[in-house]
């Protein structure tokens, strides 16, 4: 049975000024850095450098991220009580510069010792980041009442995101190969990202300085109540169990796209040029998905993108058989996908907490957001956990050179399977969910 969702027709309390626009979008350097570089290097930094078995390895990316789920809702009411969210933006974000760099220092020699230094010092940035990351999320419910502006504000900030994780993604990998590979590339493979959320966060941070803001007067007390609050809402229920399943399924494609580029294209910078076919082109949609929402509503959209997604993702079960540059094309049909799915789903958030406040007359966006970055941390943090199952079932060799070991058949297949068919599955069938949420549309 369909429920009412929050209506498109809210009061409009102005444009927000450009600057305030760039300042917010410029935190996605920290969140899309973040959000990418773990899932793409580190699986294949634990099991094609320091040795660590695949399934294991598994273990230590998702670990950590769980933890966020935890972490996550109390950053969130935190936030709620502080006053201004801002001050969590540079510290945060400060600390998550550091502690980044120092998950890829690896000071032990052995796999086991240096597979725990990756866990601890991943957990201790997984940490710093739910600090950053559920105050950045709530600030757009706060910066402005407009249904469209809400959808302007996060077109720029997933523009941004999209540089991020081209500049991030792309270029980290190639710093490992341009370095010397191994355990030194890695160690500057990570200084560099480091420096990356360092810039994003001083410029979140002073972009947003003179920006209007309605600070929560209350807050729930405990994670068991805004538990209670979030299940109330039940376009929010809908919109971010399809979040969490989609957010899997993208993490399970990008957990495999050194691991693609490997032993499915056999190119040894093909990880670059696979983000920049992801990635690229989803700047160059994002006024067309924009148009799109203005024209279709932002639930229809979010559908078509995710299909777009799922059946791109499908036509790569070819790979093998197909030239590289088809292959790529086929990934820019991809990103442009998952660019429509972060912009649509990005601005149903803000409209769940709008609707949650004319419904109970409270500002609590600190407690939507602590949950729908949670849910978002485990469903990124499951796939590197999917990807690596995966490996482990189809019989993938680690290796501590550095070098990723020659692979048999059935390894292969493993990779292609879950780069694929896995992340196809569950963008597809998340769509499901949104039955329990509609726009109700209003004159």
């Amino acid at each position: 049975m369909t429920t009412s969702g929050p209506s498109p027709v809210l009061p409009r309390k102005g444009v927000l000024p450009r600057g305030v626009l760039a300042g917010y979008a410029l935190g996605s350097l920290v969140t899309g850095a973040f959000g990418t570089v773990p899932g793409l290097l580190l699986l294949p930094y634990l099991t094609d450098t320091l040795g660590v078995a695949a399934g294991v390895a598994g273990l230590l990316v998702l670990l950590p991220k769980a933890w966020d789920v935890l972490v996550n809702p109390v950053a969130g009411r935190i936030s709620d009580r502080t006053g201004s969210r801002r001050p969590f933006l540079l510290v945060a974000g400060l600390l998550l510069g550091a502690l980044f760099a120092a998950i890829f220092v690896a000071p032990f020699g052995g796999s086991a010792a240096s597979g725990a230094y990756v866990a601890v010092a991943f957990l201790a940035a997984a940490t710093a980041y739910a600090f950053f990351q559920v105050p950045y999320v709530a600030m757009p419910a706060e910066l402005t009442d407009g249904y469209g502006e809400r959808t302007r504000l996060m077109t720029w900030r997933v523009a941004v995101l999209a540089l991020a994780i081209l500049v991030s993604g792309a270029l980290a990998p190639l710093i490992v190969e341009l370095t010397g590979g191994g355990r030194e590339g890695h160690r500057w493979s990570g200084a560099f990202v480091g420096a990356i959320i360092v810039v994003g966060t001083l410029a979140v941070f002073m972009g947003t300085r003179k920006a209007p803001s309605r600070t929560a007067a209350a807050s729930e007390p405990s994670l068991r109540a805004q538990l209670r609050v979030a299940s109330a809402n039940r376009p929010f229920r809908a919109l971010l169990l399809c979040f969490v399943v989609q957010a899997a399924g993208i993490g399970t494609m990008l957990a495999g796209v050194q691991y693609f580029a490997d032993h499915v294209l056999f190119q040894s910078s093909g990880a670059t040029f696979l983000f920049a076919a992801f990635v690229g082109p989803a700047l160059l949609v994002m006024p067309l998905w924009t148009a799109v929402g203005d024209r279709w509503g932002k639930l229809r959209s979010l559908i078509a993108s995710s299909l777009l997604f799922a059946v791109g993702a499908l036509l790569l079960l070819a790979a093998p058989a197909l030239p590289p540059a088809v292959v790529y094309l086929i990934v820019a049909v991809i990103g442009a996908g998952y660019a429509g799915q972060q912009v649509f789903a990005m601005s149903m958030l803000p409209d769940c907490i709008a609707y949650d406040t004319e419904r109970t007359g409270r500002r609590q966006a600190g407690v939507f957001t602590g949950l729908w970055t949670a849910g978002e941390t485990l469903g990124l943090a499951l796939g590197p956990g999917i990807f690596a199952a995966m490996l482990q079932i189809f019989g993938y060799v680690s290796s501590a050179t550095g070098e990723a070991a020659t692979q048999s058949a059935d390894a292969r297949l493993g990779v292609l399977l879950g780069f694929t068919v896995v992340p196809a599955v569950l963008v597809g069938a998340a769509l499901v969910v949104l039955r329990g949420y509609q726009e109700r549309i209003t004159a």
